[in-house]
């Protein structure tokens, strides 16, 4: 079953078409990549499916739910959310604040981070700050993290929405090499043992190769190629587009 379905999905800013007739589908359970060279449209692409950016035509459902016309805490409710590239976290709260506020209840926000925090979402906090390395971290500012692990942090943030499927933008962009493979770990983790379907935006191409069931690769706002990671690394048109034609 496709948990994910992009149509014919265009979107333009002034004249500049950034994402052209793209269609691709993502099966439920699996952990998908999505490559190509900077200014290809990738980053678009996941703001038009999470409501950044409205689309100008095409169609993008989640299952089988139109979400292209929705706001984005819609989409969020419906299981679907993201990270970016540049870690979007509470600086000047500790990690524990950070992951309260963002837990799926609707008795979480900002005076609950301040109040007292029921046992349950907190043990919640901590269970996942432990699973992505942060335990004992956690009473930390956020801001004092490295950038590798304020990465850690905003994955385990959006763990804590229950999330079906999750879109990250260059997970290991950044990192110092030797948490590369701690992260690896952890995203075949997320997918096998939380049953969260990936789709994942990634320039190291040793990363995506080990993570990806099935590659997508865009170039110039347009799907050039999808197929498995062998498929792709011999393909023609992926090693034009990255290496330039001769």
């Amino acid at each position: 079953m496709n948990i994910l379905e992009v149509k014919d999905v265009s979107k333009s800013f002034g004249g500049v078409k950034a994402n052209q007739s793209i269609s691709l589908n993502v099966e439920e359970g699996k952990i998908v990549g999505l490559i190509g060279p900077n200014g290809s449209g990738k980053t678009t692409l996941f703001n038009s499916i999470c409501g950044t950016h409205p689309i100008n035509s095409g169609s993008i459902k989640f299952y089988q739910k139109e979400v292209s016309t929705l706001p984005i805490p819609l989409v969020a409710r419906l299981g679907l959310l993201r990270t970016f590239q540049q870690t979007h976290i509470y600086g000047k709260l500790n990690c524990i604040q950070n992951m309260i506020i963002s837990a799926k209840s609707e008795s979480t926000g900002l005076f609950s981070v301040f109040s007292k925090i029921p046992t349950t979402l907190n043990d919640k906090a901590e269970a996942l700050l432990e699973f992505v390395g942060l335990y004992q971290k956690r009473l930390l500012r956020a801001g004092d993290l490295s950038f590798g692990q304020q990465k850690l942090l905003e994955l385990a943030m959006a763990l804590m929405n229950e999330p079906k499927m999750l879109l990250l933008d260059e997970p290991t962009a950044g990192i110092n090499p030797t948490l590369i493979n701690g992260i690896i770990d952890r995203l075949i983790r997320v997918n096998k043992d939380y049953g969260i379907t990936l789709l994942i935006i990634e320039h190291n191409m040793r990363v995506i190769m080990s993570l990806a069931e099935e590659i997508f690769c865009l170039a110039h706002g347009e799907l050039i190629a999808k197929g498995t990671p062998e498929q792709i690394k011999n393909n023609k048109n992926v090693i034009d587009a990255y290496l330039g034609t001769q």
